[in-house]
């Protein structure tokens, strides 16, 4: 079990004080080491390669959220790990010190795909928003104009939501099935305008 020390003298020949017991003792204490890691980023259609630090106890796990900090670009992309390699490996989790590449996808702007239904015709339409905006099922959106409700949400996982109220954020949807509301046109339906005279009013 490790317990708490303070240190009195830092330095080539640290000296730390136990805080459970008091004893006073010299101490090797471990610098934290740091690995320039390569990152493939996937932006859209396109990829390009970054670097950034990591410290020996980090561990990178699938799916998580990472923040590329490029030192020689001085640019942070937000990503979301898809693929570690190390070495000949494709593990699901790796150390900083194991790690060759990281590939990405870049999470604070995305190009999200939505097959729009309207009558037996199917459009292919997309909306660029940043990677945390949610889309809600049976909610209406304005994509290129045309003015949807959403039905059914393709996760990347593969899976399918297709319940009401189930919201999904961008960075995690492979595509949008919608179907297209159509706004009645003057005369259609039954108006307050259209009524007068019959009794109703």
């Amino acid at each position: 079990m490790s317990v708490l020390h303070d240190v009195l003298k830092s330095g080539q020949n640290t000296v730390v004080q136990c805080q459970e017991c008091g004893n006073v003792h010299p101490a090797k204490i471990e610098k934290t080491k740091t690995f320039n890691v390569k990152v493939i980023i996937s932006k859209g259609e396109e990829s390009f390669t970054k670097y950034t630090q990591l410290a020996s106890e980090d561990d990178v796990t699938i799916e998580d959220e990472i923040i590329v900090d490029d030192g020689e670009s001085d640019e942070v992309f937000p990503i979301l790990v898809t693929a570690i390699e190390a070495g000949d490996k494709r593990p699901e989790i790796a150390n900083a010190s194991e790690i060759d590449t990281i590939w990405g996808r870049a999470i604070d702007e995305v190009v999200v795909k939505v097959a729009v239904h309207h009558g037996k015709n199917t459009d292919a339409l997309h909306k660029r928003v940043p990677g945390g905006y949610e889309f809600i099922i049976g909610k209406e959106e304005n994509i290129d104009r045309t003015k949807v409700r959403i039905k059914k949400i393709k996760i990347r996982d593969g899976s399918l939501e297709s319940r009401t109220g189930i919201a999904v954020p961008a960075k995690f949807i492979k595509r949008i099935f919608a179907e297209e509301i159509v706004s009645k046109g003057w005369g259609d339906g039954r108006t307050q305008w259209s009524m007068k005279g019959k009794g109703r009013f």
